[in-house]
């Protein structure tokens, strides 16, 4: 498979002083890959350096293609976050309906007619695994959804911008069991249809999920290729 993307020593930098890195890995297209490490290891980190969101005073060196395309750090890319989206720890639900909220990316980043961004939407909302229970109330605020329906939310807020590649931030860690297992069946269902990056303290998650991992060790990063099955 084609590497969507490929990342060679990475670092992050706090002024002269690296807290991350180097770490050199590839995501095959259609593969989910675990991102792996104990706690301090920098693997929220590698994420937003790879989306150029990393903390005020925070940077970044190394080499990132997208889709064989240099991303060159420190000048911007305005096309690079509809991409490779970032879908956070925390769901981050907005004020207005579940429909207003799965739309909130493709208003501001895709040229489309309304019918044609909710078709988007719908689909996006299918392939979340939530559609059969928001489609009778997409109306409805955001906020009366569970805490993993907000997160299916998110996931399908960033599928709807059809990106390259999903890096997805411990995204059942705030959930109870229940909610996890369904979230879990989401994540689950893009193996071999989209490129998913993965950050997760659960081994035995990265094992039900991923393809392979990349294992980072605190300070240094190792990245591995073995297969997490």
């Amino acid at each position: 498979m084609d590497h969507v993307i490929s990342v060679r020593d990475l670092r992050v930098l706090d002024g002269k002083k690296t807290l991350v890195g180097p770490v050199t890995f590839d995501l095959a297209g259609g593969s989910t890959t675990g991102l792996c490490g104990p706690s301090g290891a920098g693997k929220s980190t590698v994420l937003r350096a790879l989306v150029d969101l990393l903390p005020h005073g925070l940077t970044r060196d190394g080499h990132l293609e997208v889709l064989g395309r240099p991303i060159r750090y420190g000048r911007g890319d305005s096309g690079l976050r509809s991409t490779v989206v970032l879908v956070p720890q925390t769901p981050v639900v907005f004020g207005g309906s579940i429909l207003d909220n799965a739309l909130f990316g493709l208003r501001h980043l895709v040229r489309a007619s309304r019918e044609d961004l909710r078709d988007r939407v719908e689909q996006a909302l299918k392939e979340a695994g939530l559609w059969n229970e928001v489609r009778n109330r997409l109306d409805t605020p955001a906020q009366t959804l569970s805490a993993g329906q907000r997160q299916r939310l998110c996931l399908a807020r960033a599928l709807a911008l059809e990106p390259a590649a999903l890096l997805l931030d411990e995204p059942t860690s705030a959930l109870d069991e229940r909610s996890r297992d369904t979230v879990e069946e989401s994540v689950a269902s893009l193996r071999g249809n989209r490129t998913v990056l993965l950050v997760s303290h659960d081994p035995a998650q990265v094992e039900r999920l991923c393809d392979r991992t990349v294992h980072l060790e605190h300070p240094d990063i190792l990245a591995l290729t073995a297969p997490a099955r």
